[in-house]
């Protein structure tokens, strides 16, 4: 195989300044998760589904960069989306089903 078939299969990953940034955030994120827990807000009726969106949105991140999902195939991004969808829905679903039982 010869250097420009090599680079035609190259597959592009994040810099180092992008994994920086990427850890920068995800550190912003959870320093902002334990500072919320500490506050009044944590009585809120807000309080839990904010905690996770922003688990999900971490989820995301780290999915998109340090697993390389952002820089794969389509087919492999909606093998992986698409069931996650799936079973997002149906957590869901049962987490309502079910807070209707509790005494």
């Amino acid at each position: 195989m010869t250097d420009h078939q090599h680079a035609d299969h190259a597959h592009e990953h994040p810099t180092w300044t992008q994994y920086k940034w990427v850890a920068i955030v995800l550190t912003v994120i959870t320093a902002f998760e334990v500072w919320i827990y500490y506050t009044p807000f944590k009585d809120s009726p807000f309080f839990v589904p904010l905690l996770l969106i922003l688990s999900a949105v971490k989820f995301a991140i780290v999915v998109l960069f340090y697993m390389h999902l952002k820089y794969d195939h389509k087919l492999f991004k909606a093998l992986f989306t698409g069931p996650l969808i799936i079973a997002m829905c149906t957590i869901t679903a049962l987490l309502f089903l079910f807070s209707k039982l509790k005494a």
